[in-house]
């Protein structure tokens, strides 16, 4: 079995990358570092030739304004062509949870539209929706911060290490297709600003959170369940502290 990873140069498709090679299967990386471009469709039938799953890990480089969802509808028609072409059979996707929940973000909205012409395209998948991870945390901080201080929404969110989708990923793209979505979270739900304010502290950053209810996140106002997963949802082990720990955020000079 042949298994392409679209975007497995990055932060998760690379983790399933070599996951999938410890284990002895066929697997290959498609990224602009091998020659193929999913916004333009630009070498994808080369990637995907033979190939009978495909992992799409791929995430836009852009993460505020429309072009995240002009990247994310672009990359799927093109996605879904080559594989029709390719003759590929299971379609493995990491998505977001709240996809269906945040129509005002073009993020959000980008990835929702992916889903429903996965679904719509009649090839089998599976895809799943992961709450946010603990690797992104910083970005958001990126995004929100202004002079010394961010404003951030206290709507609950339940992070998840990224190593524990890549092994839930990697295991899915070799079984057969669930034609479903599967939730994944991390163990500890906590308020968005609070979360943040309290990985600020530990990596002594210099920088305060202001909790606003009405702060855009990714260009929408959250309700306070807006980034929760459902009920059936599957509940990974490492929370928040053992993931800092051992992460490259740990003890950085601010």
């Amino acid at each position: 079995m042949k298994i392409v990873v679209v975007g497995g140069h990055g932060l998760v498709g690379g983790n399933i990358v070599r996951r999938l090679k410890a284990d002895g299967h066929d697997v290959s990386a498609a990224s602009r570092r091998t020659g193929v471009d999913i916004v333009t469709g630009a070498g994808l039938d080369d990637a995907l030739a033979g190939a009978e799953v495909l992992v799409d890990a791929s995430n836009s480089p852009e993460l505020e304004g429309p072009a995240p969802f002009e990247f994310f509808s672009k990359a799927i028609d093109n996605l879904l062509a080559a594989e029709v072409r390719a003759g590929v059979k299971h379609h493995v996707m990491v998505s977001v949870v709240g996809t269906d929940r945040l129509d005002d973000s073009p993020y959000f909205r980008g990835k929702a539209l992916q889903e429903a012409r996965i679904r719509a395209s009649g090839l089998p998948f599976t895809i799943v929706h992961a709450t946010q991870f603990y690797e992104f945390l910083l970005q958001i901080v990126e995004l929100s911060v202004y002079e010394q201080s961010l404003r951030l929404s206290p709507a609950y969110i339940q992070p998840v290490a990224s190593a524990d989708v890549a092994v839930a990923m990697a295991q899915l793209a070799v079984q057969p297709a669930r034609n479903a979505v599967i939730e994944m979270a991390g163990p500890d739900r906590e308020r968005l600003s609070e979360l943040i304010q309290r990985f600020l502290t530990e990596i002594e950053a210099p920088y305060d959170v202001i909790t606003d209810a009405n702060a855009p996140y990714f260009g929408a106002v959250l309700a306070e369940d807006s980034l929760l997963p459902g009920g059936n949802t599957h509940v990974c082990a490492m929370g928040f502290g053992a993931w800092l720990n051992q992460s490259e955020y740990w003890g950085a000079n601010w």
